[in-house]
């Protein structure tokens, strides 16, 4: 890892220094006048970082094959400070229906309110985009495979008919991490991560990327970060470089447990239907083995029918996955996505409910005798007959 420059030349350390600071001070009055001409780079003011974050920034640009990145204190984050740094009133946004669920909360309940025209759209949509696109458009917000139900969209024929037609394009990247796949690279404008999940690794910290390749869009996204006061942490920048060095080796691992895991599934009885792309049979995994070069390690699957009595059961009976919503760490997580969800959405991809797995780096052997129990568990509790 390339260090961070110290005032001790005979130090040097494997290990990056953590620069804390909200201050930063000037030499003299005409520095601290023209602080502003230092951004987007530079230090004028800790809410936009420290030389721990600019040196994370730079890492996390160079895995996307970009020249700028910034980073926030979460996914989340990235997301609206992308959309908040370029979308206005009159605009018209797209935003794929299978994206993450507080973007279409923040779209519907504070965009819409402020006169943004909010479109949903199939989340398995490719050039055909085109036709939805208005004028006023400004933005398309994408996310592939999409966070629960995992659908595929042909992201570069999206980036060649929104570059095309002057519409920015963002996209959600943190399943396929920057090692499965790269949005600039296929033109789209901006790659967010997670940073949390994958990139962390180790389920101890929340923070978003947002790299680009275009100046004048990180000049106007490092003053939005400012404006909105998205600080990020230099411990969690510190956290994120760490975690970096075993990404490969994890990414890896995960991958191909994952694959393991959703093949065992995918022949269960209780299993109705798998949603992982990497599956042949899953309708995007064409598009999957087309651009993607890693299997991930979330996936997502529907049960055959059941009471609300019988999901108790599957979860109940589990020992090695822990319920939670998040992912991408070093422990295997189960969460549920009530059918209600589903059936809400404006394009659903099923209207039962969901089981998404984040596999970790447990034995492999373990995690299927743990889902051999739960479905054991759901079963015993299915109705007769």
């Amino acid at each position: 890892m390339q260090s961070i420059a110290t005032t001790n030349d005979q130090f040097e350390s494997l290990s990056p220094p953590v620069m804390r600071a909200s201050t930063v001070v000037f030499k003299t009055f005409d520095d601290f006048v023209q602080r502003k001409s230092r951004q987007p780079d530079g230090f004028s003011y800790g809410i936009t970082g420290t030389p721990t974050a600019r040196g994370l920034e730079r890492k996390i640009a160079a895995l996307e094959g970009g020249r700028h990145c910034v980073v926030t204190p979460s996914g989340q984050s990235a997301l609206m400070t992308t959309v908040m740094g370029f979308v206005r009133g009159g605009d018209h946004l797209l935003v794929s229906a299978a994206c993450y669920g507080a973007l279409k909360s923040f779209a519907l309940k504070w965009l819409a309110q402020m006169d943004v025209e909010v479109e949903f759209y199939p989340p398995a949509i490719g050039a055909e985009i085109e036709s939805l696109i208005r004028p006023n458009t400004r933005m398309i917000c994408m996310e592939s495979p999409g966070t629960v139900t995992m659908e595929m969209q042909d992201t570069p024929a999206i980036a060649a008919v929104a570059r095309r037609r002057g519409v920015l394009t963002m996209m959600d990247n943190t399943w396929a991490s920057p090692l499965g796949f790269r949005p600039l690279d296929h033109g789209v404008d901006f790659s967010i991560e997670a940073a949390t999940k994958f990139l962390g690794g180790h389920s101890d910290l929340l923070m978003g990327s947002i790299s680009m390749n275009d100046h004048a869009h990180y000049d106007v996204l490092r003053e939005t970060q400012s404006i909105l006061g998205q600080q990020v942490s230099p411990d969690d920048c510190f956290l994120v470089l760490r975690g970096l060095e075993t990404l490969k080796l994890r990414l890896e691992a995960q991958s191909a447990s994952t694959l393991r895991v959703a093949r065992w599934l995918a022949d269960q009885p209780e299993v109705e239907r798998l949603l992982y792309p990497p599956l042949e049979s899953d309708p995007g995994h064409a598009l999957w083995k087309r651009d993607f070069r890693t299997n991930g390690c979330l996936f997502s699957l529907v049960l055959k029918p059941g009471p609300e009595r019988a999901f108790h059961g599957f979860f109940d009976s589990l020992k090695q996955f822990v319920i939670g919503a998040s992912w991408g760490g070093v422990h295997s997580l189960a969460a549920y996505y009530p059918a209600a969800l589903q059936a809400g959405r404006v394009f659903p991809a099923t209207d039962q409910p969901v089981i998404r797995l984040s596999i970790g780096l447990e034995d492999t052997d373990d995690l299927i005798a743990d889902l051999e129990a739960g479905l054991a568990g759901y079963g015993a509790l299915l109705p007769a007959g």
